[in-house]
């Protein structure tokens, strides 16, 4: 059965799952795990960071299991959040310190960071019956978000899972890092390659490159 936004909403599924969001038995049981583990760690689906007023929308893959699923804040960590945040600060759009935890004050600036699949999966990938279940509230995310002019996906994942949360053909927009599309008017879809420790010790990204689709971004929405 599809999901459609308004389905979502009328469940309250808006802006994400509940803490023991039931969808997808394997995460389910993953988080079980980790939670008889690791009892004091988040462990829940990951909640977005940043106001809903925002213009830009961050979409990353799927929680880390000892960044954000521990600490319950998007990217917050492990090794992809240092890149993320130090380049956000840079260009306007977070303020403050980023110390890797969920109460160091880190504010962001019209931005909002989520994910496209909400719990942390084994091995960190999610299957496609993960990334389908999960699309709904991506959906909703982006429905909330009345001025909404710009989403940033790491990833090639991220950026399918966000073309579908908008209703629009996946072969219209093909992923591409500093790729920038306009697969709606007036609203800009950018690629980077993903924010990961493995992604940047290959040299597959480096701080330039993610800088300059950030840098392309600020610049637009100027």
């Amino acid at each position: 059965m599809t999901v459609t936004v308004a389905d979502a909403l009328g469940a309250g599924l808006s802006p994400g799952p509940g803490r023991d969001c039931p969808l997808c038995p394997r995460l389910v049981a993953y988080r079980e795990a980790n939670r008889a583990k690791e009892p004091f760690w988040h462990n829940a689906p990951v909640p977005s960071f940043g106001d809903l007023s925002s213009r830009l929308l961050i979409v990353g893959l799927a929680p880390g299991v000892r960044g954000a699923n521990r600490t319950g804040r998007p990217f917050t960590g492990d090794y992809a959040g240092h890149l993320l945040y130090a380049t956000l600060l840079k260009f306007g759009f977070a303020e403050g310190d980023y110390l890797q935890r969920a109460d160091d004050g880190l504010r962001l600036v019209d931005t909002r960071i989520t994910n496209a699949v909400r719990c942390v999966p084994p091995q960190n990938l999610p299957t496609p019956l993960e990334n389908k279940a999960c699309n709904p509230f991506l959906q909703t995310e982006i429905a909330a978000m009345p001025k909404l002019r710009a989403i940033l996906t790491l990833g090639t994942v991220a950026h399918q899972m966000s073309l579908r949360a908008l209703g629009i053909r996946l072969a219209a927009h093909k992923f591409g890092h500093h790729a920038l599309h306009e697969p709606k008017p007036g609203l800009l879809l950018a690629n980077s390659y993903h924010v990961s420790r493995y992604n940047t010790s290959t040299k597959r990204l480096d701080t330039a490159m993610f800088e300059a689709v950030v840098q392309s971004i600020r610049q637009i929405l100027k």
